[in-house]
């Protein structure tokens, strides 16, 4: 195991930056999750800590040495990628065993670590299978597997999930999380999907633009956004924010007022007390979840989703009131977008 620290970290095509001096320290045995849009920069942060992409400027440290002249194969790292990259005229443990093509290890030895492997992750009755006979999540773990055997001090996985269906991702990840709850190895993991960070990180890294905007625990980035966009992107549905102002020292809907006033979804109720905050509006769409229904409506002139509890389907076109209790309202400053606090 390592730690991974990028100081001052710039890349650069032509005269285009594309990473903008970003600061991290990965601990040893930690779970971060980089995300963000695509075109943020996060997969090119991390070809770069694997050596696929060279640094324009800046420092890379693997286990505390510097590694930006060193070859991939010579950083202890092992890739896990999107498209899996396994060898379909293989077999499943001709392809894991592949990891150890160029280890001094004798037979029995890889062929012990290939047979740990498959045991890990479920492929023993698989082994003489080839991929074209695998289903999707079925071939991840056989990518997984080839990167295991190899005993790296980290692991770099690159949108693993993004190929699959929902339930196959649902799936993968708590593989993957039990996975690292077993073996414990630094795991850098990127992704656009925020149910992936959330669900699976010990420490989620936001990124947009090529600037890391906030880190933090998962609790953390979803409690305490310090800006409009971590807000919006961290949650699921996404945080409503409406204009707004105090008045009379109470929040109220105000359209071009110097506040954004966000609220997530789950905390918005249909039909509840009247509390810190409250909406009315048209209903323009409902979508029935079951125990709960997702209720939308606009109010300011912008989109707001509340939440109707039990199997309250309220009327398309119907006027709904709903309110968000104290402590649930986020602040932000309308010009700069940067978080004002809690209310």
């Amino acid at each position: 195991m390592a730690t991974i620290a990028l100081r001052n970290l710039v890349k650069s095509y032509g005269k285009t930056d594309v990473i903008h001096g970003i600061d991290l320290d990965i601990a040893d045995g930690e779970f971060v999750v980089f995300v963000g849009p695509s075109g943020c920069g996060k997969s090119t942060t991390l070809r770069m800590i694997a050596g696929l992409e060279e640094v324009s400027g800046g420092e890379i440290l693997i286990g505390g040495e510097v590694v930006n002249e060193l070859d991939p194969k010579r950083r202890n790292i092992a890739m896990v990628f999107q498209n899996y990259a396994i060898y379909p005229h293989m077999t499943v443990r001709q392809n894991i065993a592949f990891g150890l093509y160029t280890s001094p290890l004798s037979r029995d030895q890889k062929d012990a670590r290939v047979t740990e492997a498959a045991a890990m992750l479920g492929l023993e009755p698989l082994l003489d299978r080839r991929p074209a006979a695998l289903s999707g999540g079925q071939r991840q773990r056989v990518a997984i597997g080839r990167a295991m055997v190899r005993n790296p001090a980290a692991f770099l996985f690159d949108e693993p999930l993004s190929n699959l269906d929902a339930q196959l991702r649902a799936q993968m990840r708590i593989e993957i999380k039990r996975l690292h709850q077993r073996l414990g190895t630094t795991i850098a993991y990127v992704t656009h999907d925020q149910i992936e960070a959330m669900t699976m990180a010990d420490r989620i890294v936001v990124m947009r633009d090529g600037h890391i905007l906030q880190s933090g625990t998962p609790s953390e980035i979803y409690d305490s956004p310090v800006n409009v966009f971590t807000a919006q992107f961290i949650g699921s549905p996404s945080m409503n924010l409406v204009p707004g102002a105090e008045v009379a020292g109470r929040i109220a809907v105000q359209p071009g007022g110097p506040l954004l006033v966000g609220f997530r979804p789950h905390d918005l109720v249909v039909g509840a007390p009247e509390g810190a905050f409250t909406v009315s509006g048209a209903v323009t769409a409902v979508e029935p979840l079951g125990p709960e229904t997702l209720v939308h409506f606009e109010s300011g002139g912008r989109p707001v989703i509340a939440t109707a509890p039990g199997r309250m389907v309220p009327a398309v076109g119907s006027t709904v009131t709903a309110s968000v209790a104290a402590g649930a309202l986020y602040l932000f400053d309308a010009a700069t977008e940067n978080a004002l606090g809690r209310r």
